[in-house]
């Protein structure tokens, strides 16, 4: 009833005085096998479905004459004229031909996606997912293996990897994630615009040779440069996005613009001051057809995020029900950021025969980013009175400390990368081969001035100004230039009209590490006969990575100049099914894994800055096994659920350290294995979707998240003394919609239906249950010379609204 309520105080309740008639129809092919997502509009109107699971569509027409206008790839267009009326039933049937010359490429691409494990992703999914971050990554929160523990930001990590072990490419281009941020609330727009998304391909790993050199996974993009909606303008509460496609004779194209505007959840943050964040992007594709065979594509990106803040105070309470501490700080000083990103490439592609295609992709990406803080805070630490039997309650009980500290920072990083890199397919009849060569140039100039100052004279601790150390002080200039070089082959081929082999060998050298490696990686995928819907996959492969300049870079700011690449061995079992259930196609998915980590370079993580022990060494091991189960419950709304349970851990060589032990004396203690600081041991998220009030034009979308606690301990101290932990992170966000210009509403504004494809209203609710989440911690020590963590919190519960129309 709430939501009821809820959904006409938002959006005008429409009512229908035209008589409609409900049309059902059912498309097939040659072969009376029943069509999934066939794209089925009427000429000369706004009206289109895609057919569902069992081949069917819906619309409510009014009687007369309509045009069904049939689309589907790998089959050819067709157009049909039928009479609605009420005098006769109107169930409908239509057949498509096959485009032979077609739909053999797309059958092998889709079979050897399967067959490789990687997951196809909806993009549309993006829109309709409500975060508060706006970016694409978010979406992957519901895929296996994959954890994070921050909405504020697009980074994640995978089956126990950190944020740097993650491939990411968009049009064959490699991107790069913000090195020197250190929070969420610096972190602008994700570099992947939704809007211009084609198609997406994830895989948590034991991905195939063609992709590149990391520990972790791979996220696939690639853009479009056509679309049936030719404009699509959103706007709302957390900032404004504008798309449109053009083509014009060989030319075709699509420009986005993206703002985000976030200050208003900013302001909720437990730092109270005035914050001044501006972020913006601006994207752009381009494909012009030189003949039949051959074209060139451009690809472009200016991504800037402009980060200020002027603190002020803050106050954060903590604790347990026997122990209530109170953190109060005034401020000083301020914050100045600035990350910007300029990425480009130019691609032929040229199809040399009907068996052979070539692809050269040249590309640029460069890094800018500053930080300038300079904040004084001076703090006092109280307990507070807890007994509701006393007059006191909430009330100061005793002063656990007095001080000071300051920030301060004057960091600049320059990264510009250069690649170039050819790729050849060729297909025959039992095969497919891939092979490519990339020659790549990057060079790191990284000046860090930096330094943290804790003041502890208010304390009852001595502290003579001889003995007095300033913490974590940085003061470098790193300069880095690297040459590398990869190249791969890898073929997919029927060892049994059952088995399916897809593998090869993929080889990487560098100049910094000047190591040759040889990374060989293969897939086995098994087709029960007479079970075409389910797969038994084996995947095995070494993955290397090597260091891109912060892998190397000590606490210090000092290079370890004899960095060497880390490795990874991947196992992996799995089974993927479809089959019929809820009435519905329903898509089960388990993968059990193991990962032997070797040549490990350790690391802790402060929020969402990575901070290398470079001078360190490590092995290690991840494993667990992840279980998703999605499909359409609702017609056309996509629900996902998934559950991942996963351990990891490494050895530190040589680390130790002395104790007492019961005799008095000392010992030396080796400790052996430790939780890395992505030992996140279960994952758990949902995404569901469905209609209100049995109308197919109101919808509601609700987006669960939660992930185990977190290991982590104070700064830039040992790894084995790492074992506090952040609690779980738990998080409902829920979104309702409605589509004004649906095909399905029973009334439409007459002026929006003549000018618009659609008019979307949503209304969302972040962290709707309210739930204090931690990110990272500040330490503080008291009196009695104990350090205590005090909790910085991610954002409060949030009312968002937001429009989006297309033309």
């Amino acid at each position: 009833m709430i939501f009821r309520i809820l959904f006409f105080i938002i959006f005008p309740s429409l009512v229908n005085a035209q008589n409609l008639f409900k049309v059902k129809g059912t498309v097939k092919n040659e072969e009376s096998e029943q069509l999934i997502g066939v794209r089925v509009s009427i000429k000369d109107t706004k009206l289109s479905a895609t057919t569902n699971n069992d081949g069917t569509f819906e619309f409510n027409l009014k009687g007369g004459n309509y045009t069904f206008v049939f689309s589907n790839l790998g089959y050819f267009d067709k157009q049909e004229t039928v009479t609605i009326s009420a005098l006769k039933p109107n169930e409908l049937s239509f057949v498509l031909e096959r485009n032979l010359q077609t739909l053999e490429q797309v059958i092998v691409q889709d079979q050897i996606s399967r067959n490789t494990g990687m997951i196809r992703i909806d993009a549309k999914l993006a829109t309709s997912n409500p975060n508060i971050s706006q970016s694409f990554e978010s979406i992957l929160k519901q895929l296996p293996g994959v954890s994070t523990n921050n909405e504020l930001s697009s980074q994640y990590s995978v089956r126990g990897g950190n944020f740097d072990e993650n491939l990411i490419y968009i049009n064959d281009v490699e991107i790069y994630k913000p090195y020197l941020v250190r929070n969420g609330q610096q972190e602008g727009l994700s570099l992947i615009n939704p809007d211009l998304v084609s198609n997406v391909k994830f895989s948590s790993g034991g991905f195939t040779p063609r992709y590149g050199d990391k520990l972790s996974s791979v996220l696939d993009v690639q853009y479009k440069t056509t679309d049936s909606v030719k404009y699509t303008l959103g706007i709302g509460t957390n900032g404004l996005s504008a798309t449109a496609f053009f083509n014009h004779k060989k030319i075709s194209g699509a420009v986005g613009y993206r703002n985000k505007q976030n200050r208003f959840i900013l302001n909720a943050q437990p730092v109270i001051g005035a914050y001044n964040p501006q972020f913006y992007d601006l994207q752009g594709v381009l494909n012009y057809q030189l003949n039949k065979n051959n074209s060139i594509s451009f690809f472009g990106v200016y991504n800037t995020s402009k980060f200020g803040l002027v603190p002020e105070s803050r106050t954060t309470e903590f604790g347990t029900l026997n122990q209530i501490l109170r953190l109060n700080i005034d401020y000083e000083g301020q914050e100045q950021d600035e990350y910007s990103n300029i990425v480009s490439s130019v691609t032929l592609n040229s199809q040399l025969n009907k068996n052979a295609s070539l692809k050269w992709i040249n590309s640029m990406f460069l890094i800018t980013e500053k930080e300038n803080f300079d904040i004084y805070g001076q703090y006092v630490f109280d307990e507070i009175d807890n007994d509701f039997g006393g007059g006191n309650f909430g009330q100061i009980k005793a002063n656990r400390g007095i001080g000071a500290y300051q920030t301060f920072g004057r960091n600049e990083l320059r990264a510009d990368v250069f690649a170039s890199e050819v790729k050849f397919n060729y297909s025959t009849k039992k095969s497919f081969w891939e092979s490519g060569l990339r020659f790549q140039y990057d060079k790191v100039a990284d000046n860090l001035k930096e330094f943290e100052l804790i003041d502890s004279a208010g304390f009852s601790i001595p502290n003579n100004f001889q003995d007095f150390q300033i913490t974590q002080s940085v003061d470098v200039a790193n300069s880095v230039n690297t040459l590398r070089y990869s190249a791969y082959v890898q073929n997919t081929t029927d060892l049994t009209p059952q088995l399916t082999f897809t593998g090869g060998l993929r080889l990487n050298y560098n100049n910094y590490t000047k190591e040759f490696i040889p990374s060989p990686r293969m897939v086995f995928a098994y087709t029960p006969k007479n079970h075409e819907q389910t797969v038994y996959r084996f995947s095995t492969g070494l993955y290397v990575q090597p260091p891109f300049y912060r892998e190397a870079r000590n606490f210090d700011g000092s290079l370890n100049l004899n960095s060497k690449s880390q490795k990874s061995l991947h196992f992996i079992l799995g089974r993927e099914a479809t089959f019929d259930g809820l009435g519905t196609k329903l898509n089960f998915l388990i993968e059990a894994y193991y990962k032997s980590l070797f040549n490990l370079t350790p690391y802790n993580i402060e929020n969402l800055r990575v901070r290398y022990y470079a001078d360190q060494t490590a092995k290690g091991y991840a494993t667990g096994i992840d279980f998703r189960i999605n499909g359409e419950f609702v017609k056309d709304l996509e629900s996902s659920f998934r559950l991942s349970i996963m351990k990891t851990a490494e050895d530190i060589e040589g680390d130790s350290f002395t104790q007492t032990n019961v005799n008095g004396g000392t010992e030396t203690v080796f400790p052996g294995f430790i939780k890395r600081p992505t030992d996140q041991r279960v994952n758990f998220s949902a995404f569901f979707q469905d209609r209100l009030f049995n109308s197919p034009t109101y919808k509601v979308h609700m987006n669960l998240l939660y992930g185990s606690k977190l290991p982590t301990g104070p700064p830039a101290s040992p790894r084995y003394q790492q074992t506090y932990n952040i609690p779980a992170y738990r998080r409902l966000d829920i979104g309702f919609s409605k589509d004004i210009l649906d095909p399905e509403s029973r009334h439409k504004p007459r002026l929006l239906d003549k000018y618009l494809k659609s008019f979307i209203v949503y209304a969302e609710v972040f962290n709707l249950l309210n739930i204090n989440n931690t990110v990272s911690y500040l330490w503080v020590t008291d009196v009695n010379n104990i350090k205590f963590a005090i909790p910085n919190f991610l954002t409060s519960r949030q009312l968002n609204v937001r429009l989006i129309t297309k033309f």
